[in-house]
């Protein structure tokens, strides 16, 4: 579930829920739920969640995941880029079935990096189903600048409505503030769809980066995912990535992903 990050500092919480983009009026976003739970209890916890009041119209939407080939799949038509096979089923027949017993009724697909820049699969998903999924794209930061084209096709013909910045992909001594990251940036809030962050080895390594990219741009909505990968703070390092999370609050853009969080405060219980 996506969340607003938390303003003023110090003041009572206040959150709410958000989405990329709404498939319906009537919306909901929950955690994802565990596997062949009581599809009702969701839908009945949905819905309270949200207005204190049971609603069977309630959609429940798997706010993250991915979706990549089968191996035949792979060898026929949607090939892994190399390095990247995966160890595990993901294909959208395996997802289709997890997701009926679950009582799921939609989801975002973040573009996988067992594909990488290649989203053929993951299009084709889209438009197969285009009443049950929406795409995040992986942005790419090829120096020649095809990937600000690339991005605006993706939104404006395949289906997807995000883009997702993974620092590591950048051509090496390269930041998201380069010309090509900026540009990409600009781009998704010239097409208002939000970008979000993949600071899979810390947050400190990238806040400069982020800072610089809301202040250039600050129509373009922010997403951190996974909280940053901050974890409750046990460490000096620990708890200055989370004061850097907690000073984004002053861009009125940016909001965090809670997935992820959730696990941390489980394993600290």
């Amino acid at each position: 579930m996506t969340v607003s990050l938390i303003r003023p500092l110090g003041s009572r919480a206040s959150t709410s829920l958000h989405s990329f983009h709404s498939f319906h009026s009537n919306l909901k976003i929950i955690e994802k739920p565990n596997p062949k739970p009581n599809p009702s209890h969701f839908r009945h916890f949905a819905s309270k969640m949200s207005t204190g009041v049971s609603n069977s119209t309630t959609k429940i939407i798997d706010s993250h995941l991915h979706v990549w080939a089968s191996p035949q799949e792979a060898a026929d038509k949607y090939p892994y880029f190399p390095g990247q096979e995966p160890t595990l089923p993901g294909h959208v027949e395996f997802l289709l079935q997890c997701m009926e017993e679950a009582g799921v009724d939609g989801a975002l697909i973040i573009q996988p990096i067992n594909h990488k820049f290649d989203h053929s699969l993951v299009t084709s998903v889209l438009k197969r189903y285009p009443a049950k999924f929406v795409g995040c794209c992986l942005a790419n930061p090829a120096e020649d600048g095809n990937g600000i084209k690339q991005l605006e096709d993706l939104i404006l013909n395949d289906g997807y409505h995000a883009v997702r910045f993974n620092p590591y992909l950048w051509p090496p001594n390269e930041q998201m503030t380069n010309d090509i990251g900026k540009a990409i940036f600009s781009k998704a809030g010239e097409l208002g769809v939000p970008v979000g962050f993949m600071c899979m080895k810390g947050l400190n390594l990238h806040i400069k980066e982020i800072e610089e990219l809301c202040s250039s741009c600050p129509s373009t909505t922010v997403l951190l995912d996974h909280l940053a990968f901050c974890k409750p703070p046990t460490t000096d390092e620990e708890t200055l990535a989370f004061s850097n999370l907690l000073k984004l609050s002053r861009f009125p853009q940016v909001k965090f992903h809670i997935l992820g969080y959730i696990d941390h405060l489980k394993l600290c219980k």
